[in-house]
């Protein structure tokens, strides 16, 4: 009699193919349900122990699959005993289809945030913090990229004609493109600014008649702290479109100053200007002197000019730098007793008795 029962058909299946079906289904399913909670914990205790950081986020793929693919897995050796009717097939293979793209979508973002978090630190142990902020946007970007191509496959597998869809998208994108162009040109200028790196954090920028230390970088502006103590805030795609000058890039100064003596100072005196700043200069490590020549005779003054190079971008140290060289100017000009000159007119005056008269104006 259970022969007889056993062999009774339903739905083009005997009730002995679907015990078998539901014996494999339960079997598959309880050697899932070990991997899931022995032998998957076992992994993970395993790969705390290693250094390397890529079996790591193996485990968390394999972690983040669960009892939706499982029970796929599971139903697809099931289904191996039994005949399935042509529409429960296009069913499963739907949910298939879904749960594959799905998982495969999730694993590939924790692949891209372990990529983007190493970087992310990579630059922050550089004392490159501001890129954080570039390298979330791509993430979030791939991701979203992703999604996107995910769905488009997931259409296609429907049945839908994804060609006249990603046609409808592209205008749609360009019409939304347009009308966010302005916030769109700020993106890719960050783009740009991360890329090619023509300033940091801390770095003294002047842009047009606008100056001062970079504060924060940011998606859609870049912000600076002045001088005078506001702050300015920039939109990238103007630092895009603008000629940048880096002072903290600089690894030297370069120095032009001029001096004036008095027209009546001795040319053995004159001879010996050269020579004396000459060795005011190098007496100073960071300093390292181009040239000094009497360079023409002004309306007033012999005028020197004086140029030099010192070794330390830091503005503070340059103008300490040129007091002290000032200082000692003055003190050895004094020794010498060489007279700077200073704005001088002289008139001469013809009076009816034709009597010079000589009137000097200071």
């Amino acid at each position: 009699m259970m022969e007889n029962f056993l062999d009774q058909a339903f739905w083009g299946n005997t009730v002995k193919d679907y015990l078998i079906s539901l014996i494999a289904f339960v079997i598959v399913a309880l050697i899932l349900w070990v991997f899931k909670r022995i032998f998957l914990n076992r992994l993970k205790k395993i790969a705390k122990k290693t250094k390397t950081e890529s079996d790591d986020v193996i485990i968390k793929c394999l972690q983040l699959i669960n009892w939706p693919l499982y029970l796929a897995i599971a139903l697809w050796v099931a289904f191996k005993f039994i005949y399935i009717a042509p529409n429960i097939n296009k069913i499963y293979n739907y949910f298939v289809t879904i749960i594959i793209i799905y998982y495969a979508v999730k694993i590939i973002i924790v692949w891209i945030n372990y990529f983007t978090d190493n970087i992310t630190k990579k630059r922050v142990e550089e004392g490159r913090a501001t890129d954080a902020g570039i390298i979330k946007l791509i993430n979030n970007i791939l991701k979203g990229i992703l999604w996107v191509i995910a769905i488009l496959i997931l259409l296609d597998n429907f049945g839908v004609n994804i060609t006249t869809l990603i046609a409808g998208l592209g205008i749609g994108g360009l019409a939304i493109a347009f009308a966010l162009q302005a916030i769109l040109g700020d993106v890719m200028a960050s783009f740009s600014i991360y890329f090619d790196r023509p300033f940091d954090i801390g770095d003294f920028i002047i842009v047009g008649d606008l100056s001062g230390n970079v504060k924060k970088i940011g998606i859609k502006s870049t912000k600076i702290d002045s001088l005078s103590g506001e702050e300015i805030i920039i939109p990238n795609k103007d630092l895009g479109n603008s000629r940048v000058r880096n002072y903290k890039r600089m690894q030297k100064r370069r120095i032009l100053f001029t001096l004036g003596v008095t027209y009546d100072t001795p040319l053995e005196k004159l001879k010996m200007i050269p020579d004396i700043i000459t060795k005011i200069v190098n007496e100073n490590e960071i300093c390292n002197l181009n040239r000094v020549n009497f360079y023409k005779f002004g309306d007033f003054s012999l005028i020197f000019e004086v140029v030099y190079y010192i070794m330390d971008p830091d503005y503070n140290v340059y103008m300490d730098m040129q007091q002290k060289i000032n200082f000692k100017i003055k003190e050895s000009f004094e020794k010498e007793g060489i007279e700077f000159a200073y704005p001088t007119q002289t008139i001469f005056v013809n009076p009816s008795n034709n009597n010079d008269i000589k009137t000097e104006l200071l």
